[in-house]
Order: C-alpha cells, then sequence, then structure tokens
C-alpha cells in the first residue's frame, strides 16, 4: 500500500525537489543526474557504524575536545550542489569553518564540504561508488572516506586533479589517521560494536 502511494506522489508532475520533499520521513531522497533515488533509513550495524564514527570526530574537531577544532561535522546534511536538482544527502559532511563560518538557516547546504563520509550498505554501495563518488569530485569535495561495516574497513580517498586516489584502507581494528583527521587517531574496533 506504501508503495502504490509513494509511487502515485512520485509521478504526481511535481518537480523532483518536490517529490523529494513529499517523501516520507522513513525515506532518504537523492537527486542525481536528473534522477531521483530513494532508499529506506539504515539497518543496525550502518547505524552503529555511522554513529560511532561520529562520535570519535565530532569532539576532537567540532567541539575542539583533543583535536584542532573548527570544523562542523554533520550527519546527514541535504548538500545541494545545484539548488534544488543534484541534491545529495550524505552519512556524514564535515566543512572547515572558515570556509563555512556559520551553518545555513534552512535545510539547505550549498557550500562545498571539505570530506564526505557514505558508510556502504548492500542496497547502497553501488550508488555510492558509481554516481556518488563521481559527483563529489565533480564539485571538488577534497577527501572521501568509504565506511563499509560488513568487510569491517575504512578506505579514505583524496581528491587529485579531478580523481579520486585511494590513500589507505584501514580494516578491522587498525587505528584509522587519515587526512582530514589524521591529528586524532581512533581505533576502528569502535565502530564495530
Amino acid at each position: 500500500m506504501l508503495r502504490t502511494a509513494l509511487a502515485e506522489k512520485l509521478t504526481s508532475g511535481d518537480s523532483l525537489y518536490e517529490q523529494l520533499l513529499a517523501l516520507p520521513e522513513s525515506v532518504v531522497g537523492e537527486i542525481i543526474a536528473g534522477q531521483l533515488y530513494t532508499q529506506a533509513r539504515p539497518a543496525g550495524r550502518h547505524t552503529l557504524a555511522h554513529s560511532g564514527l561520529h562520535g570519535e570526530i565530532d569532539g576532537p574537531f567540532q567541539k575542539g575536545r583533543g583535536g584542532p577544532g573548527n570544523w562542523w561535522i554533520l550527519i546527514e546534511p541535504e548538500i545541494h550542489f545545484v539548488r534544488d536538482q543534484e541534491v545529495v544527502v550524505p552519512d556524514l559532511a564535515g566543512w572547515r569553518r572558515e570556509r563555512m563560518p556559520t551553518l545555513p538557516e534552512d535545510h539547505r547546504f550549498e557550500i562545498t564540504p571539505d570530506w564526505v563520509c557514505e558508510v556502504l550498505s548492500p542496497s547502497t554501495a553501488r550508488k555510492d561508488r558509481a554516481l556518488k563518488m563521481p559527483l563529489y569530485a565533480r564539485f571538488g569535495v577534497p577527501d572521501l572516506w568509504l565506511l563499509d561495516p560488513m568487510a569491517r574497513t575504512l578506505e579514505a580517498f583524496e581528491l587529485r586533479d579531478g580523481h579520486w586516489v585511494l590513500e589507505v584502507v584501514f580494516q578491522n581494528e587498525e587505528m584509522v589517521a587519515a587526512a582530514p583527521f589524521a591529528a586524532a587517531p581512533f581505533s576502528l574496533a569502535v565502530l564495530w560494536g
């Protein structure tokens, strides 16, 4: 029943962004290359890794506890690379405060982040790698992490000459020290529970 109602809503003739705004709270919507993508909220293991990573970098980098501070580290911000047309919701994103001194008044983040992290799941990994990584590169996001709770890995990429370069892969319980957050290393073990 919900699928039918959602399908009707999504074909009603509204703009893609109006369709995105009409999605139920339990559904995340993104607009990439003129197509609306939807997905359910993440499962437990994904949420645990996501929350754990936020906890590890929020203190030192957003709050300045044991680290340099001067960042905004946000969970699932709605990033508009092109207002209401290229819209993504990364699991985590970060901005250096000198580039974004204050948060936007509404839900649209229109300044390109300095870092994004996607937490991979079987239902999102292909989209994250094949669609979102090239989009992040095109709009100049300098650092990207891919966190995979099933494989227990964290891949850290750096943008060089418009292309992603894999800098390092951490696995299992290794200590993570990677750009842009190398100043406050943490153990991957905390992300797996």
